[in-house]
């Protein structure tokens, strides 16, 4: 069974700076990519509100940048993804979707939290080129047009908000006659007036071309079943994420919706020796940026731990 100081399960952000900061402290970190690796930041198109980019940059040449950079500093950075892990004892034990079994001292969790989504052939063709799951990430593509968020809470409402600051109109689409955001949010969507609701709706199809991108939704009735169109550029699925811990099976203590609880400042988790970061244990901001200052700390706690046992 091979040993490591440190296990990082995930990358993105999180992962690669945390893989950066155990590697620069002679740790020799081993770093488990996932299914995706360089994490959702890979499918999209240009990132332009991180630190260092001023003209921007693709997620997937950031994360390549982030990659290479813990790979500098002695990290070894692996394909594939951990299957199953021991968290009962130290060191913990794991095994990878290839079998091979890994002891650890200490382990940084940083496998991400994933979109969730309407279930549309059209929605997965149009990722990137006019879909979204992040309003903060992608709106500001959009300024002055037209646009649909998907979702009846507080996400939703919150997306819907920003992106009136930025886009001419925005059409918030809810399958219900009523939304499920605390009432402080639906009134600043239900009185400003360049969110529109579309009740009882919900989008049968995403128009659009490969040229073009997305060109329009549209609608279905969910009452009559009538349909109509829309002529929107954006489509903004605000319905949740899923936070990426079911290989866990609850080792760690998670919170009602399943990230992961961290003893905040710090990155601690329930179990003595098992850290976490990124978008795992953040059901808040979800922001780039965030997630590697939270790889960043959950490291160093790594490092401290270390020194202490």
């Amino acid at each position: 069974m091979e040993k490591t100081r440190c296990l990082i399960i995930g990358s993105g952000p999180a992962g690669y700076t945390a893989g950066i900061y155990t590697g620069r402290a002679d740790l020799n970190p081993i770093l488990y990519e996932g299914e995706q690796p360089g994490g959702q930041l890979t499918i999209t198109t240009e990132i332009e509100n991180f630190p260092g980019y001023p003209e921007g940059i693709s997620g997937s040449a950031m994360m390549e940048d982030l990659k290479k950079q813990a790979e500098r500093f002695g990290c070894t950075v692996r394909k594939g993804y951990i299957k199953e892990i021991d968290l009962i004892t130290r060191p913990f034990r794991a095994k990878d979707d290839h079998g091979l079994g890994i002891e650890a001292d200490t382990v940084i969790i940083a496998t991400g939290a994933s979109a969730k989504w309407i279930g549309l052939d059209s929605e997965k063709q149009f990722y990137g080129a006019g879909v979204s799951a992040c309003a903060t990430c992608d709106g500001y593509f959009y300024r002055n047009q037209e646009v649909v968020v998907v979702g009846g809470g507080d996400t939703a409402c919150e997306e819907a908000n920003y992106l009136s600051t930025l886009c001419s109109k925005v059409y918030l689409v809810h399958r219900r006659d009523e939304l499920r955001a605390s009432k402080a949010m639906q009134n600043r969507v239900l009185t400003n007036p360049k969110i529109q609701m579309c009740w009882n709706s919900r989008i049968s199809r995403i128009l659009g071309t490969d040229l073009d991108g997305v060109t329009g939704v549209e609608l279905e009735d969910t009452k009559t079943g009538e349909k109509r169109e829309l002529n929107v550029t954006g489509v903004f699925v605000a319905i949740g994420h899923q936070p990426n811990t079911a290989f866990l099976n609850r080792q760690v203590e998670l919170d009602e919706q399943g990230y992961i609880r961290v003893q905040a400042p710090s990155a601690a988790t329930s179990v003595e020796g098992v850290f976490a970061a990124g978008d795992v244990c953040d059901p808040s901001y979800r922001q780039a940026i965030v997630a590697a200052g939270k790889g960043c700390i959950a490291a160093m706690d790594v490092e401290r731990f270390l020194q202490e046992h």
